[in-house]
């Protein structure tokens, strides 16, 4: 079947038959309510633990990603008093130029031809899994909204990227979801964008998704990430210092929108993609919070890119736990700035 430039290959599957052929226990669902009510407690102002959304730039293979969660469940044990974490399972990557890997829904083997419906399935069986063998309920990046369906009853965090966050259907979306949405701040740096998503996805609306005709009750959870962003020269330009962020506290304040809110990215244009700076740059995050109580207040947590190994890598050099997409914190590393982070909460 063709239409106009486009070749329809084959009906994929819907997300209830998805779902069935890799169904959640009942076990698994009521762990994901526990972590979803703390979660929702620390956005309401309930729990004063800080959010640490954090794992690979992009999910690319499940023995990798799950050794990885793994890790970090030891890890949360050591921290829990202070920091709930919350694993990245990034199963879509945006493409700048739309070229290059575009996530495991795509390309579940990263070295072969895309294939979308082994992709679907892998992407399902990895959170999955990572719910199953480690407790943890995670987060994901909405980049085709109406994907989410696949994953809906498994995730506890979404984030909508900055090329997204313009987009009516994603703002309408997760207007009609029952977890935090993190918008982030376009790729030009105004906040203004980021701020009118929020108000979006907090209101109620009336629109198609999946073919049918559904009416959201708006999503009092969505909230900001700042993640840096490219001036007009294509310089990275930060946004995460102690003026941006009391700048975000009066912009909240004249929004009158619930539960003000913002997870702080220490990568991206933050760091001029310098992974290893995230550290410094957690820290300084630290610092700003302890110096203001509007800034404690505002800020609930941080998002890092974190991966078994440093650095990034091509494909198919196939090192174990190294990012083929943006370069990521590696284990060590990891471990010590959380145990720090922790000392300083």
């Amino acid at each position: 079947m063709n239409m106009m430039n486009m070749e329809f290959r084959r009906e994929m599957p819907t997300a209830n038959v998805v779902q069935e052929m890799y169904p959640l226990s009942g076990e698994m669902a009521e762990q994901k309510r526990k972590n979803d009510a703390e979660i929702r407690a620390i956005f309401e102002g309930k729990s004063h633990k800080l959010l640490l959304v954090i794992g690979p730039c992009s999910a690319d293979r499940e023995d990798a990603v799950i050794e990885y969660i793994t890790r970090l469940r030891g890890l949360q044990e050591k921290v829990k008093d202070v920091i709930t974490m919350v694993p990245r399972i990034y199963t879509n990557k945006p493409r700048t130029t739309g070229d290059g890997y575009k996530g495991m829904l795509h390309q579940p083997d990263p070295t072969h031809s895309p294939d979308l419906l082994r992709g679907l399935l892998s992407i399902r069986k990895l959170h999955i899994d990572a719910l199953e063998q480690t407790g943890f309920s995670c987060a994901d990046e909405m980049l085709y909204p109406e994907n989410h369906r696949y994953l809906a009853d498994c995730l506890s965090y979404v984030a909508v990227g900055a090329r997204s966050v313009e987009n009516q259907l994603h703002r309408l979306t997760a207007s009609g979801l029952d977890i935090p949405v993190g918008m982030k701040n376009p790729t030009g740096g105004d906040l203004r964008v980021m701020m009118n998503s929020v108000r979006a996805a907090q209101h109620s609306h009336t629109f198609v998704y999946s073919g049918w005709e559904v009416h959201s009750a708006g999503n009092p959870m969505a909230h900001a990430i700042l993640r840096g962003y490219s001036n007009k020269h294509g310089q990275n330009v930060p946004n995460y210092h102690y003026e941006d962020l009391r700048f975000l506290c009066d912009l909240y304040e004249e929004s009158g929108l619930e539960n003000p809110s913002v997870i702080v990215d220490t990568n991206h244009a933050n760091s001029g993609k310098q992974f290893d700076q995230q550290p410094r740059i957690a820290k300084e995050i630290l610092h700003s919070m302890r110096c203001n109580a509007d800034i404690r207040g505002l800020v609930k947590g941080l998002m890092m890119e974190s991966y078994l190994e440093d650095g990034c890598q091509k494909p198919e050099d196939g090192v174990y736990g190294k990012s083929i997409t943006d370069p990521c914190l590696g284990w060590e590393k990891t471990e010590k700035t959380v145990l720090e982070m922790a000392e300083q909460l």
